[in-house]
C-alpha cells in the first residue's frame, strides 16, 4: 500500500505543477494585456473629465471641419485603394500580358514609401515654385493668373498621396486570396458562360471579399492615424487637432477627448470588418488546385493592363524615389553632414531595440500559453487580442495615452523625492526613451504576435512529443526545436517591426526625449521649414530600409498558393 500510495502521488504532483504553470502563464498574459491597454484606458477615461469651455470653442470652430475632412479623407482613400489594389491583383494573377511577372512583385514597392515622404516629394515637383509649373510658365509665357493647376497641398492631394502608398495593403491580401482560390471554381464558371468580368464579380470577388475587407480596414486605420501628410498639406483632421489642442492650446483633457473620438472611428472600422467577415461565408468545395490558366488579353487590353499596373508603381515609388535621389545627390554637402550619421544611428538603434523587445514579448506570450496538454483558454485568448490591439490605435492617440499617466507618475515621484530627500528626479519616464519604446511596443506588438503565432503553428504536436521523449523540455525545447523551425517567421517579425518603427512619425514626434532626433523627425522638420531638398536624404534612407520587408512580403505571397511545387512557384 505504501508503494501504491507513493506511485499515485506522482501524477498528482505533475498535475499540480502543470496547473501552477498554467496559472502563472495566465497571470503573466493578463498582466501584459493590462499594461499595454493603459494608453487606451487613459484616453477613454478622459472622456468623463469636464472640459466644457474648450469643447464649446472646438465645437463652434474646428470640430465640424475635423469631422468633415476625416470622413472625406477615409472615403476617398477607400475608393482609391480598392480600385487599384483589387484590380491590379486580379490582372497579375488571372491575366497574361507583358510585364506581368515583374508587376506581381513591383506593385508592393509603394509600401516602402511613407505617406508623409511622398507628400514632400510631390510638393517639391508640383508646387508653384516646382519644376513642372515653372516649365509651363517658361514654355508658354504664362503668369500665375493665366493658367489653372490642381493644388497638391489640399484634401484631394492628401487622398491621392495616401492612396498611392496604402493600396498595397489591399493588393497583397487580394493577390493572396486569388492565388489561394481553387481554379476549379473559376473553370465551372467558364463552362456556365461566365467570361472574365462575370467570373470576377460573381465568383472570385465573393470568395476574396473577407480578405479584401481586412486589407481595406488596415489601409483606413493607417489613413486615420496619418499625421505627417495632412499636417504638411494643411488639412485639418482629428490627428492634427489632437496635436494642436495639446501643444497649441495646452489642453490635455480636450486632446484626449478628441483622441477618443478618433478611436471610435477606428473601432467602428474593426467592427465593420468583423461584421462583413461573418455576415456571409463563401467556401471552396474542392481541395484540388491546378495550374492557373490565365486569360489571354488582346493587344488593346494588354496595353490597358500594362498601364493600369505600371502607373501605381511609377507614381507611388519610382517617381518620388528618383526625385529623392536627385535632391540627395545635388545637396549632398548639406544633407550628408556630420549630424547625418547620428540620425541614422538613433533611428537604427531605437528600431532594433523596439523590434527585439516586441519579438521577445511575443515569444513569451505565445509560448507561455502553448503549454503541453492544454489549449489556451478563452480568457487567455482574449488577453492576447487586447495585447495586440495597439496596432489599431493611431500614433497620436497612443502619445496622448502615454504622456498623461507617465507625466503623472513622474510628477508624483519627483514631489515625493523633493519632500523626503530634497532631490529632484526629473522626468524618469515621459522624458526618456522609456515612453518612446513603450509606444513602439504597444503600437507594433501585434505584428510580432501574428507572425510568431503563424510560425508556431508549423510546429506539430508530434515534434513536441519527440523532443520530450529525448529529454528536451521547457526552455531547451524552445531554443533547440521551435526557434530553428520558426526562425524565418522570427526574422520576418523583427524586420517588419524594425521598418515600421523607422517610419513612425507622430508618436516619435511627441514622445522623443529632448535632443533625440531620427530620420523621420529630421525629414518632417526640414519639410515643415520648406527645405524640401534637405529633407530628401533622410527620406531616401527611410525608403531604402522600407524595401526590405517588401521583398519578404512579395516572396511570401508568391509562395502562398497551395498545391504547387517549387518550380511552379517561381512563376509567381
Amino acid at each position: 500500500m505504501a508503494v501504491l500510495e507513493f506511485e499515485n502521488q506522482q501524477p498528482l504532483t505533475g498535475l499540480g505543477r502543470r496547473r501552477k504553470g498554467a496559472s502563472a502563464a495566465t497571470a503573466f498574459v493578463l498582466l501584459i494585456a493590462l499594461v499595454l491597454s493603459i494608453p487606451v484606458l487613459v484616453v477613454l477615461g478622459y472622456v468623463f473629465v469636464p472640459a466644457q469651455d474648450i469643447w464649446a470653442h472646438l465645437a463652434s470652430t474646428v470640430l465640424p471641419v475635423y469631422l468633415y475632412n476625416t470622413v472625406l479623407l477615409a472615403l476617398g482613400v477607400a475608393a482609391m485603394v480598392l480600385v487599384i489594389g483589387v484590380g491590379a491583383a486580379w490582372l497579375v494573377t488571372m491575366c497574361e500580358f507583358p510585364g506581368r511577372r515583374i508587376f506581381s512583385w513591383a506593385l508592393f514597392l509603394p509600401l516602402a514609401m511613407p505617406a508623409y515622404i511622398i507628400a514632400y516629394t510631390y510638393t517639391g515637383m508640383f508646387d508653384f515654385a516646382g519644376p513642372i509649373q515653372t516649365m509651363l510658365r517658361d514654355s508658354f509665357g504664362w503668369s500665375r493668373a493665366d493658367y489653372w493647376f490642381p493644388a497638391i497641398r489640399s484634401l484631394g492631394g492628401a487622398i491621392v498621396m495616401l492612396g498611392l502608398v496604402l493600396y498595397p495593403y489591399v493588393y497583397l491580401v487580394s493577390r493572396a486570396a486569388f492565388l489561394e482560390q481553387s481554379i476549379c471554381a473559376l473553370e465551372v464558371g467558364r463552362t456556365l458562360g461566365r467570361g472574365p468580368w462575370r467570373g470576377f464579380f460573381s465568383i472570385a470577388l465573393p470568395l476574396a471579399r473577407p480578405a479584401i475587407v481586412t486589407g481595406l480596414a488596415l489601409a483606413l486605420m493607417e489613413t486615420l492615424s496619418d499625421f505627417g501628410t495632412v499636417e504638411y498639406f494643411a488639412v485639418d483632421t482629428f490627428t492634427t487637432g489632437i496635436y494642436r489642442t495639446w501643444f497649441g492650446l495646452g489642453e490635455p483633457a480636450a486632446a484626449a477627448q478628441l483622441a477618443a473620438i478618433l478611436m471610435l472611428f477606428v473601432f467602428t472600422l474593426i467592427l465593420i470588418e468583423r461584421f462583413n467577415r461573418g455576415k456571409r461565408k463563401f467556401h471552396h468545395t474542392t481541395g484540388r488546385y491546378q495550374k492557373i490558366t490565365r486569360y489571354r488579353l488582346g493587344k488593346g487590353r494588354q496595353t490597358l493592363a500594362f498601364v493600369a499596373c505600371a502607373l501605381p508603381i511609377l507614381l507611388g515609388f519610382l517617381l518620388p524615389t528618383g526625385w529623392l535621389l536627385k535632391d540627395s545627390i545635388s545637396h549632398s554637402s548639406s544633407a550628408f553632414n556630420a549630424h547625418f550619421p547620428t540620425l541614422v544611428l538613433n533611428s537604427v538603434t531605437v528600431a532594433l531595440i523596439a523590434a527585439g523587445l516586441s519579438l521577445l514579448l511575443a515569444l513569451l506570450l505565445i509560448y507561455g500559453l502553448r503549454r503541453e496538454s492544454r489549449a489556451p483558454s478563452r480568457l487567455e485568448q482574449g488577453a492576447l487580442r487586447v495585447a495586440s490591439m495597439g496596432y489599431a490605435v493611431p500614433g497620436p492617440v497612443l502619445a496622448v495615452g502615454i504622456m498623461l499617466p507617465f507625466g503623472f507618475i513622474d510628477n508624483t515621484v519627483d514631489q515625493w523625492m523633493r519632500a523626503s530627500f530634497g532631490i529632484s528626479t526629473g522626468l524618469l519616464l515621459s522624458g526618456t526613451m522609456v515612453a518612446l519604446l513603450f509606444a513602439y511596443i504597444v503600437r507594433f506588438l501585434a505584428i510580432s504576435l501574428n507572425t510568431v503565432e503563424a510560425g508556431s503553428d508549423t510546429v506539430t504536436p508530434n515534434m513536441d512529443r519527440a523532443a520530450r521523449t529525448l529529454g528536451v523540455t521547457g526552455l531547451k525545447k524552445l531554443l533547440r526545436v521551435h526557434i530553428p523551425i520558426v526562425s524565418g517567421s522570427l526574422m520576418t517579425a523583427v524586420l517588419l517591426v524594425f521598418v515600421d518603427v523607422m517610419k513612425e512619425l507622430p508618436a516619435t514626434l511627441v514622445l522623443r526625449p529632448f535632443g533625440f532626433d531620427t530620420l523621420a523627425i529630421r525629414a518632417y522638420e526640414m519639410a515643415s521649414d520648406e527645405r524640401l531638398a534637405d529633407a530628401a536624404a533622410p527620406s531616401l534612407a527611410i525608403v531604402i530600409v522600407g524595401i526590405l520587408p517588401v521583398i519578404v512580403l512579395s516572396r511570401a505571397i508568391a509562395k502562398s498558393r497551395p498545391g504547387q511545387n517549387s518550380r511552379a512557384r517561381s512563376d509567381f
